[in-house]
């Protein structure tokens, strides 16, 4: 990944300095807990260079900074339910940051707000950064990347307690999604072909349930050019089947941190394996810009994602 200044992956760039001096362990809005996903030790622990901490980015997206989250070594996961109409559908949220950090705010809390607005129960996941782990090839069908082996942990766990917790919270279990950003968005195809065999011991029941999800929105995918000799050819760590879920792609075409060729390499994957895919590409909104409103075409994506979770039946037409 080609990094650039300013906001660029959410990672890099925050990590170096470039923050206000918050210290304090980010909280949700009042009115919602984040509760641990694992009840116990969680699996592969990693060192992490501090105590977890909330900062205020100095750089301004649509006018606004952004809230990041350094060193997450003990993952949770907040739901925002709907007030009003609950159409029984979940996505839980993946919000990126190059695997360093989280753009919680940014990419979490406000794509909640959306959901929960149109009915939709928002989970969203504040998973281990910065990720790494070891390599789980006696336990999986394929390689991990390092880097994301905690994450996808986390995700897995998170997709089976939701589904677990359906009837509790007034959901379908079959009609329950992913969306993540940047590196969330690598989350998301992740998690949509790596879903037959938990990459940690199971836990308690939930872990019985499938971690499959039902569709996947990926936005400004990143990671997905990685671990191959070849100019375009998606990473082998993604193996798509056609067992892969819906799938809806946006990014832009100047993307200056992960190039569209993201998008397309998997869009490739996902069609020559006969998985329903829905890709935009926009010329220009470069990176980062989550549900915030600016000039540009792109950031009106959302009422193309409420326009696709109708045609895939997830939501009343």
């Amino acid at each position: 990944m080609v990094m650039k200044p300013l906001i660029l992956a959410l990672g890099v760039v925050f990590l170096g300095g470039r923050l206000g001096a918050q210290t304090n362990v980010w909280q949700p809005s009042s009115g919602h807990t984040q509760v641990p996903i694992w009840p116990g030790a969680v699996p592969d622990a990693q060192p992490v260079p501090g105590p977890e901490k909330a900062t205020t980015s100095t750089e301004l997206i649509a006018g606004r900074p952004v809230i990041v989250i350094n060193n997450v070594s003990q993952p949770t996961m907040t739901v925002y339910s709907p007030k009003g109409t609950n159409t029984g559908v979940a996505m839980i949220v993946f919000p990126g940051g190059g695997y360093n950090v989280l753009a919680i705010d940014l990419e979490g809390t406000e794509v909640c707000d959306w959901l929960t607005s149109r009915g939709i129960t928002g989970v969203l996941l504040k998973y281990r950064v910065p990720g790494s782990g070891p390599h789980h090839d006696d336990q999986c069908d394929c390689r991990v990347i390092p880097k994301v082996l905690t994450a996808l942990e986390d995700a897995q766990r998170t997709l089976g307690l939701v589904r677990f917790k359906a009837a509790e919270w007034r959901l379908d279990p079959h009609k329950i999604g992913v969306i993540g950003f940047s590196a969330g968005g690598h989350l998301v195809a992740a998690m949509s072909t790596r879903f037959n065999k938990r990459l940690y011991p199971a836990v308690d029941a939930a872990d019985k349930e499938s971690c499959r999800p039902d569709f996947a929105v990926s936005i400004y995918p990143g990671h997905m050019l990685e671990d191959t000799s070849k100019e375009f050819e998606l990473n082998p760590t993604i193996p798509v089947t056609g067992n892969s879920p819906p799938t809806f792609l946006l990014q832009a075409e100047d993307d200056p941190v992960d190039e569209v060729k993201n998008s397309l390499v998997y869009y490739i994957a996902l069609k020559n394996a006969g998985v329903p895919v829905e890709m935009h590409l926009y010329a220009q909104g470069g990176h980062a810009y989550g549900l915030r409103r600016t000039k540009l075409p792109i950031t009106e994506w959302p009422q193309l994602v409420e326009t696709w979770l109708r045609t895939i039946g997830m939501v009343p037409p």
